[in-house]
């Protein structure tokens, strides 16, 4: 089992920057892949990035690839999401999400594919 708690949320104007950071609990960690969602006011929640429990591979949607950079390390048992030249389209609600697989370079891109979410931090960006 593995706990998940976001930080690192804010209010930032358009054009800032801010990183995110989900501290997982646990001892395996390292077996665990990541991932960021984000849920905006009336929609669903969404894929943001991915990575995997080496962090040989990693993913990010449309959106934001680019802007967003997702990294970890295994001995802090922390992964992190800068996120840079943020928009207003980026407000919502940010989770942590974790999944054990034993492929190192396995991640997922889909809400069901993750047993483990953090209780969520919120990013605003002003226009």
């Amino acid at each position: 089992q593995v706990q998940l708690v976001e930080s690192g949320g804010g209010l930032v104007q358009a054009g800032g920057s801010l990183r995110l950071s989900c501290a997982a609990s646990g001892r395996t960690f390292s077996m665990y892949a990541m991932g960021w969602f984000r849920q905006a006011p009336g929609k669903e929640r969404e894929f943001v990035a991915a990575i995997s429990w080496s962090g040989s591979r990693n993913d990010y949607s449309d959106s934001v690839k680019g802007r967003f950079t997702i990294s970890r390390d295994n001995a802090k048992n922390t992964v992190y999401l800068q996120m840079n030249t943020l928009k207003p389209e980026d407000t919502a609600v940010y989770y942590c999400t974790a999944q054990r697989r034993y492929s190192s370079t396995w991640y997922g891109t889909r809400r069901d594919e993750y047993d483990h979410w953090g209780q969520g931090t919120q990013v605003t960006v002003s226009s």
